[in-house]
């Protein structure tokens, strides 16, 4: 009787919540618990999530790569921290408290104030800011919270400031009027990251562009947005374009406006689209922008910050952007200037937060100069200081870097809530300097009345310091000092640019060292059919809605075991629901090795391992010698995977060892001797059993956390072990032993052997207590076979008593199925499987009907059918009498058998 049993099934809901805050509460997620004192470090920024948002799947995924790396380091004994953050994410964050104050109070931020509204920015962070982490961690996640950090707190904003100060010192930070992407409802300017494009149906308008001077003659030009005609400063045609090289240097009439533009000539038009005339509007389409740099064309904006027409749109002054479409469309067709409108599918431009169409706008922006950044940056790729996985995506990151294609980097924001830009200008002197502390006067002549620039920096600017700033920097605190550079950057590949590019360029210019030494780069994830997740389709999954369902561990694993690096991954529920059986199936397993493990006077040490047991593991039985074969060959490849982060393919591994060969196999050859009454085989039996279940446990917890350390609690309380780790989470990596091919040849044999009889039985539907008879032809595998009957007999329920082993054989016998195998032959009484009067009026019944359907297929291909029907639809019936055919020799053969 065991003195220590284990629940009857698995509860993760009161599970997991309980072990969280037990691992928590010891400690065991910070890097002072590594076991030996000169340790490796293995350092994680966590990629930090918005503040005021909530877990998606993208936040799972992630935790749950960067946690299964973390736990897999912490368990091999390095220094291992995982440093937890969040991000102010400046519109998103304002726009949530924009809406709640305007709900709430009816007022808007300006009339409450820069001030104010900070003040209450700051007090709403502090109510929901920590739901994200309190998600994360019912995710499991092992960081250390302790060192939690804000892109906003005070360390964070001092790294921000002496970061901006030194571009800005160097030369690397300036003003500039450009083109940049403008948000209309949010009025600032926004990354490129936060637009999103959505397929639309538009309008494609034709209009004459007529020739000064002539008053018929004019050129055809299209456009999806007539409103941008008011900014157009010239007509372009390709160079070689027949139908309108003439008119190059000719002069046309803005339409409405009749102000005078050039026709010009340029590589860049496209002579297929549409009339293959293009207008070109340098301030509000960044194609025409680069156009009219390459011409030193006048730029002429025709929109305020809220997209409504300023004084350069004429009469439509103060007009919606929309609705000066519709108006100026009716005012060009009732001046016989409109010549037609088709429907056209467009690309649609818009505000990730707030939904409206992004407008192309020049406006004064604080720039990085990204060229002398990237230089660096590359080389730490192209030399291997820096690893990229997978590493087709290095391609991407040079492509990106290319200075031909580099454009520098827009870093200010028209927001409150953000860092402010840390420059001031005097209003009487007009002196501008960046400072790393708020100034009281003009650093140039003294006197007090300065200004700071209204903007704030992009968000994207201190998440770019992220590794660094989080440990300390720009002191050399002993945090920065031990966990700087850190090891490995994780997250989505779509944001390579975005911040990984530039968390590489920034460190590497403010600390001379590469912030990481691999990028490693997950896939998006997509629903079951493949499609991209979104509202509008209402295809979203809510990962806490899948821990509810099936649990946190089955979750995880899906993520893991469903995606490669940087290939996108479809998610499927009922992936979550197999992997939520997959850890009842561990709880099931442990629970037959428990119950075995009997009061009695020694005691299985886990620690001790295989030393428990009395004899040389070559003296053991084959199964015994084959789960330890394969358990070492697994903790070879699962820790070389682990190295070569295929996180995915070292999951799988250990879920096929767990279920098929340590559950449906080992332990079931295991009873054998459980039962058998032999007291030295039963405890050499247990000690395999508790051995494997242990190691296979450690590999497996980076995976599964919770399960794993709750069963192994149980092995190591019933197994009598005093001395090992408290806990799973802080026990060590499994090492690897030697592996036997032999042995797991012969294994292999046997189960081919055992799989091809269960699959007969399965065929004819022979019930579980119907024990059969067998003749085994084996050649020179005869002993093999003739050494383990007993586990053939108990794994193929067979008679062992009716297991007939022999090399060869003189006859086949009547009426058996033979089962015929590379290494063996097996022959089973089909009499004993069936009712041989009942299966061959099955048989015939069967027949009779295939006879039937192909007489009727035969008379339909021999008629006018095939002339009459649809090649597929004939190609189909053939193929189907073929099929028929096939099945009528099948059941004339078994018939044959039976006679």
């Amino acid at each position: 009787m065991a003195e220590h049993s284990m629940p009857k099934t698995y509860d993760f809901k009161t599970t997991e919540q309980r072990l969280y805050a037990w691992w928590e509460k010891n400690g065991w997620f910070k890097p002072e618990i590594a076991r030996r004192r000169h340790a490796d470090r293995f350092v994680i920024s966590m990629p930090p999530p918005n503040v005021t948002g909530e877990l998606h799947i993208g936040h799972a995924m992630t935790a749950s790569v960067e946690d299964c790396l973390i736990r897999y380091h912490r368990m091999r004994g390095d220094r291992t921290l995982w440093l937890p953050g969040t991000d102010h994410a400046g519109i998103a964050t304002q726009l949530q408290v924009e809406k709640h104050i305007l709900r709430t109070e009816g007022v808007t931020r300006e009339q409450l104030g820069r001030e104010e509204f900070i003040r209450r920015t700051w007090a709403w962070k502090e109510k929901y800011g920590s739901y994200i982490a309190e998600q994360h961690k019912r995710l499991g996640v092992s960081a250390d919270w302790d060192r939690e950090r804000f892109t906003l707190d005070k360390g964070l904003s001092r790294a921000v400031r002496e970061a901006f100060v030194r571009l800005y010192e160097k030369g690397l930070i300036y003003r500039g009027t450009y083109l940049v992407n403008w948000s209309p409802g949010l009025k600032t300017a926004v990354s490129d990251l936060e637009v999103e494009y959505s397929e639309e149906q538009g309008t494609l308008y034709y209009f004459k562009y007529r020739l000064a001077g002539h008053r018929d003659a004019y050129i055809p030009v299209a456009t999806t947005r007539p409103e941008t005609i008011l900014g157009d400063t010239a007509v372009a045609v390709h160079p070689d374009d027949e139908r309108y090289r003439h008119l190059i240097g000719e002069t046309v009439l803005v339409p409405i406006l009749n102000r005078t533009i050039p026709v010009i000539h340029d590589t860049m038009v496209d002579p297929g689209f549409a009339t293959g005339a293009l207008k070109i509007t340098p301030g509000h389409d960044l194609t025409d922008y680069e156009i009219g740099q390459r011409h030193g064309l006048p730029i002429v904006s025709v929109m305020n910050p809220d997209a409504t027409m300023n004084e350069n749109a004429g009469p439509y002054q103060g007009l919606d952007r929309f609705e000066c479409r519709k108006r100026m469309w009716a005012d060009m067709e009732a001046a016989g200037l409109a010549i037609k409108t088709e429907p056209y599918p467009m690309t649609v431009p818009r505000s990730q937060r707030g939904g409206e169409i992004i407008e192309p706008l020049i406006s004064t922006q604080w720039y990085v100069k990204i060229q002398p950044l990237a230089e660096p940056a590359l080389e730490a790729v192209r030399s291997g200081k820096i690893r990229i996985i997978p590493e087709r995506f290095a391609k991407v990151y040079f492509n990106w870097l290319d200075a031909s294609r580099l454009r520098d980097w827009c870093i200010s924001r028209q927001l409150w809530w953000g860092h402010r830009i840390p420059v001031w200008t005097c209003k009487d002197c007009r002196h501008e300097w960046a400072a790393r502390e708020d100034p009281y006067s003009c650093a140039k002549c003294g006197r007090h009345n300065i200004e700071q620039d209204p903007d704030v920096l992009d968000t994207w600017f201190s998440s770019g310091l992220w590794p660094f700033s989080t440990l300390g920097w720009p002191d050399e605190t002993p945090d920065y000092k031990d966990f700087y550079p850190t090891s490995v950057m994780e997250t989505g590949y779509d944001i390579l640019f975005f911040w990984v590019a530039r968390m590489i360029m920034l460190g590497l210019e403010m600390t001379g060292k590469p912030p990481f030494h691999t990028v490693y780069l997950h896939g998006l994830i997509r629903d079951e059919h493949g499609r991209k997740m979104s509202k509008t389709l209402g295809n979203t999954i809510d990962p806490t809605t899948i821990m509810d369902q099936y649990g946190t561990d089955a979750l995880r694993l899906t993520l893991l075991t469903g995606s490669t690096p940087g290939n996108d991954m479809n998610f499927s529920s009922q992936r979550a629901e197999a992997n939520r059986n997959f850890a009842n199936k561990i709880w099931n397993a442990a629970r037959f090795v428990i119950g075995h493990l009997d009061v009695g006077s020694w005691r299985l040490e886990v620690g001790k391992g295989l030393s428990n047991l009395q004899s040389p593991i070559s003296n053991l039985q084959l199964p015994d010698r084959w789960i330890l074969s394969r358990l070492n060959r697994l903790i070879a490849d699962v820790t070389n995977l682990f190295g070569d982060y295929q996180l995915g393919e070292a999951g799988r591994l250990i879920y096929e060892f767990l279920w098929s060969e340590f559950a449906d196999w080992y332990i079931e050859a295991s009873k054998l001797p459980l039962h058998s009454g032999d007291a030295e085989a039963r405890k050499r039996t247990l000690s395999i059993l508790v051995h494997v279940l242990d190691q296979a446990l450690r590999l497996l917890h980076p995976f599964l956390p919770f399960v794993t350390e709750e069963v192994w609690q149980h092995l190591k309380k019933a197994a009598g072990d005093k001395n090992w780790p408290t806990a799973l989470i802080a026990a060590p990596w499994p090492k690897p032993g030697a592996t036997d091919e032999a042995t797991e040849g012969d294994m292999d044999i046997l189960m081919e052997a055992i799989r091809a009889i269960r699959n007969a039985r399965a065929e004819h539907d022979v019930k579980p207590e119907n024990r059969l008879a067998a003749m085994l032809i084996s050649g020179d595998k005869a002993n093999l076979f003739e050494a383990h009957r007993d586990v053939m007999a108990l794994l193929a329920r067979l008679d062992a008593d009716g297991l007939h082993i022999a090399p060869g054989l003189k006859a086949i016998p009547d009426r058996a199925l033979s089962l015929v195998m590379a290494s063996a032959t097996v022959y089973l009484p089909l009499a004993q499987m069936v009712d041989l009067d009942t299966e061959r009026s099955r048989l015939n019944r069967e027949f009779a009907d295939a006879e039937a359907q192909i007489t009727r297929s035969t008379a339909l291909l021999t008629g006018d059918f095939v002339t009459r029907a649809p090649a597929a639809v004939v190609q189909k019936e053939r193929d189907k009498l073929a099929a028929l055919q096939n099945k009528r020799a099948k059941l004339e053969a078994q018939i044959k058998s039976l006679m």
